[in-house]
């Protein structure tokens, strides 16, 4: 096999998170060689381009997670990265809101976390919350997070590449991951001769780190999320528009989002997919992924842990534009379908299955050792936290090498 090049660290994927990683690696040793592989012709294709781009605040995790660890300092830095380039942001703030009676304690154990974390989280009368959103509908109160807002993705990752190639990251586009040998790793390219890897390659990260000893109880199961855009109605929204989530699962539920540019959305589903790569019709279909992918959502539906059941078929509804406009209309009053018609791109959430517990694993997930490190679940809010979470990667990658 030809000979692609030679890296001191070789990060395989064009995520954000594995831009991002690349960056940490090439500040805090200036003088490596540091390669990112990327399958597609372009970076941030899959998930981070496809994303909603909101910037959570992180009060919906309990302080022992990584994430709550994370989503904080990652909202502040993208905040000032977005100003310092001049990159769209939409500092709009999100309400939480109660549906019924039994939302409330759940309510009571986000304000709970917001504390534990040091986020700042209003709580509001439903009087107060009309004075955000006139038309919103809430149960006794609502929460208002004003630090949440909105980025543009594509802005965002196109910046990013250009700070890596700025830094002198060499960025191979349309070159695969083929398999991994003494010294380096075969590509589509030829082979790259590679000191250290980092793999960071989303919906493909679980094959990758079995290549490597890593991760055999661990799968990715795939969700498809959409999202419905609309004008809103004669006043769209002014700000993002949560239920109370059920803290079991690791979706939020249908809500109101507002892009960087003040576009409405609603949703997303997360649709059990079927492939890894199953955005639409049976483009990127793969007959070995389709089976083994039915096969594990059907042990989970017999097993039902996790209250999967419930999951799947609760989400499996929403492949009705009704049912999603519906849910939404819980939230804001005089939401109608036919302010709703436009199905947004497909996003593919690629979600870590823990094969011995059987459960979505709902926090981030890496595994390593001197030679080799693994991102397994990077899942939502992935993008808000990819800054500090670089660094965090990195630290424990020097950690290994000592």
């Amino acid at each position: 096999m030809r000979t692609a090049g030679t890296a001191d660290f070789l990060i395989i994927g064009g995520g954000v998170i594995g831009l991002t990683i690349a960056l940490e690696v090439k500040r805090r040793h200036p003088e490596a060689a540091v390669t990112l592989i990327e399958k597609e012709n372009d970076c941030g294709v899959h998930a981070s381009g496809r994303n909603s781009g909101v910037l959570h605040a992180g009060f919906y995790y309990t302080a022992d997670t990584l994430k709550a660890r994370f989503t904080k300092a990652g909202n502040r830095a993208w905040t000032a990265y977005c100003e310092a380039r001049g990159l769209r942001i939409n500092r709009c703030g999100k309400l939480v809101v109660a549906r019924n009676a039994a939302e409330l304690p759940v309510m009571d154990e986000l304000v709970r976390r917001a504390r534990a974390n040091g986020i700042e989280l209003q709580q509001l009368t439903p009087e107060e919350a009309r004075l955000i959103e006139p038309r919103v509908r809430t149960y006794e109160r609502a929460l208002f997070s004003p630090t949440t807002s909105s980025v543009d993705p594509a802005e965002v990752m196109a910046a990013v590449v250009a700070d890596a190639r700025a830094l002198g990251i060499t960025i191979c586009t349309s070159t695969s991951y083929r398999g991994t040998e003494p010294g380096g790793v075969r590509t589509s390219a030829g082979r790259v001769a590679a000191g250290y890897v980092i793999n960071a390659a989303g919906l493909y990260a679980d094959r990758i780190a079995r290549d490597y000893g890593f991760g055999e109880r661990y799968r990715i199961l795939p969700f498809k999320g959409l999202y419905l855009y609309g004008n809103g109605g004669s006043r769209p929204p002014q700000t993002h528009i949560y239920p109370v989530p059920d803290l079991r699962q690791p979706f939020l539920g249908v809500h109101f989002t507002l892009t960087a540019a003040g576009d409405v959305k609603i949703g997303p589903t997360a649709i059990p997919a079927f492939w890894r790569q199953h955005y639409g019709g049976l483009a990127n279909f793969d007959l070995g992924e389709c089976a083994e992918i039915l096969a594990r959502q059907a042990g989970l539906l017999f097993s039902n842990a996790g209250d999967f059941r419930s999951l799947a078929w609760s989400e499996v509804r929403k492949y009705s534009r009704r049912r999603i406009v519906e849910l939404a209309a819980e939230l804001v009053a005089g939401t109608r379908p036919a302010q709703y018609r436009k199905w947004g791109q497909a996003g593919i959430r690629a979600q870590l299955l823990d094969l011995k517990t059987r459960t979505l694993d709902m926090d981030f997930r890496c595994l390593g050792d001197d030679r080799s490190f693994h991102v397994l679940n990077a899942v939502s809010p992935g993008f808000t936290c990819a800054m500090p979470f670089a660094a965090y990667v990195v630290d424990r990658i020097e950690e290994l090498a000592r």
